[in-house]
């Protein structure tokens, strides 16, 4: 297929959002329950979850650059029964106003207590829209994972692992950037959220490794002959059947060398994992700024190429007949 970098700015840009706004409310939730030492940390709640906010908004502006109609976008919500992209359409605005609120209860320190919890543990509103905040996160994760792992024609895309992959790279980039954000005003707080940054860190490369070994061993389910209707063993393919560039040959084939492929491949791997977690290790103690915010952007920049890979690998059963060129 050929990736669009709106949908690749989309989706990495609002993942990051997503797994920041859970590091942050993942803090609130361990300092509420004492695993975390109790401190006054309403201005990182606030900050990073208005970082997220941006981050999110962000990923939707760069949305409407794919758009043929932009005018009309409102109406990619009307098939939410069917479309996971109508269900993703309704979900990222839901979730984007509860980090709003969820940041401006922070921010003007309005939390009134709504109830408390058996062993003392108040439970004020900001634990109540951080609760459903994190219930829009996950949801918005599976509304934009199940968008590409519906589609069965495109086997690299049809399995769990695109699910797995989708939460995990986010929930990554996420907590390494808020161990970034924590650096500058709460550096109490780096070692837990970068710990983690590591974890999850650690985890999506698994993740994706396995959905990269998974995907090397996959075989067409189509061929050349079913493609055009002969069982003649031998088939050589001279031209695409145009004399130009068609629709099909456009949005169905990045048109990269293979060679390209394999090097944006081991960039990713690099860039989004080996490098993040070795800066991760080396800011945590000295709680560096300069280190963690430079595991992030280069996380981020192998995040790019990443979601750049998933869209080109995937194998579009059409190419079997309009892919060769003469």
């Amino acid at each position: 297929m050929r990736p669009a970098i709106s949908v690749v700015l989309l989706t990495t840009l609002i993942g990051a959002g997503q797994g920041l706004f859970l590091a942050v409310f993942t803090v609130q939730i361990y300092t509420l329950v004492g695993f975390l030492p109790p401190a006054d940390h309403r201005a990182f709640y606030a900050a990073g979850s208005a970082i997220a906010l941006v981050l999110m908004g962000a990923g939707l502006v760069a949305s409407f650059f794919h758009l043929g109609r932009p005018e009309r976008a409102w109406r990619s919500a009307s098939q939410w029964r069917t479309s996971w992209l109508s269900r993703e359409v309704i979900v990222l605005p839901a979730f984007m106003g509860m980090v709003a609120l969820y940041a401006l209860v922070h921010g003007l320190a309005w939390t009134p207590q709504i109830a408390r919890w058996p062993g003392g543990v108040a439970i004020d509103a900001s634990v109540v829209l951080g609760v459903l905040g994190t219930v829009l996160a996950f949801a918005l994760f599976i509304c934009t994972a199940m968008i590409y792992a519906c589609l069965r024609f495109l086997a690299e895309w049809h399995t769990p692992l695109t699910l797995v992959n989708y939460i995990l790279l986010g929930g990554a980039s996420g907590f390494t950037l808020a161990a970034a954000v924590a650096s500058l005003a709460m550096p109490g707080l780096v070692g837990f959220l970068s710990g983690w940054g590591v974890i999850l860190t650690v985890l999506a490369a698994v993740g994706r490794v396995a959905s990269l070994w998974r995907n090397a061993r996959l075989k067409p389910k189509s061929t050349l002959q079913s493609a055009i209707g002969i069982k003649h063993p031998r088939i050589q393919q001279k031209a695409q059947g145009f004399m130009g560039g068609s629709f099909n040959t456009r949005e169905f084939f990045h048109g990269v060398a293979a060679g390209r492929l394999r090097l944006v491949k081991h960039a990713f791997l690099w860039l989004a994992f080996v490098v993040p977690v070795t800066l991760l290790l080396a800011g945590r103690d000295a709680a560096s700024t300069p280190l963690l915010l430079a595991a992030f952007l280069v996380q981020y920049v192998g995040l790019l190429a990443e979601r750049w890979f998933f869209f080109a690998q995937a194998r579009h059963p059409q190419n079997l007949y309009y892919q060769a060129v003469s």
